[in-house]
């Protein structure tokens, strides 16, 4: 993600205007819009102080890398090296699916609050998914949760097991 990304992607989280984002960290809305959109840069120290104003903080996390897997037939699929973490509104919350994942029901709306839900598109995601499908819609405790309960092909099942004996007891 850019670092106008990533303001852009807070304030949106912290439920904030660009002009309350301004008003609280002490600067201007155009200021705000120009670093959102990339036309300026802000120093190290802005962006802390404007990530302070809508009570976030600047963190590190080591980077999501995968492996391909091939399957039966020549099929790729990808696993992570580590399970991956949502914020919960984004693990719980309605996903509608690119058609690369469900081409037999193009437009139909997850609700992940949902296990059924939750299941199916699990299921989807991790036998077509492709890396940035896993970024943005598998969370690793609700999978290790669901695990025993999913139905996957045998190979895509042996490549994720590693990672769901690892996070469990």
């Amino acid at each position: 993600m850019t670092g106008s990304g990533l303001l852009a992607r807070a304030r949106q989280r912290a439920g904030l205007t660009q002009e309350q984002l301004a008003t609280r960290a002490g600067t201007s809305r155009t200021a705000v819009s120009a670093y959102e959109h990339g036309r300026k840069s802000p120093t190290l120290d802005t962006a802390e102080r404007l990530l302070a104003a809508m009570a976030f903080e600047f963190a590190t996390e080591p980077v999501l890398s995968f492996k391909k897997i091939k399957g039966r037939r020549g099929r790729i699929f990808v696993v992570p090296i580590r399970l991956p973490r949502l914020p919960a509104n984004e693990a719980l919350g309605r996903v509608v699916l690119p058609v690369h994942l469900n081409w037999t029901q193009p437009g139909r709306a997850f609700d992940c609050a949902d296990r059924d839900d939750r299941s199916r598109l699990y299921e989807l995601v991790l036998t077509e998914g492709r890396p940035s499908d896993v970024r943005r819609l598998i969370d690793g405790v609700l999978l290790a949760d669901l695990w025993n309960e999913l139905v996957l092909p045998r190979e895509v099942r042996a490549a994720w097991e590693p990672l769901i004996r690892h996070a469990g007891p």
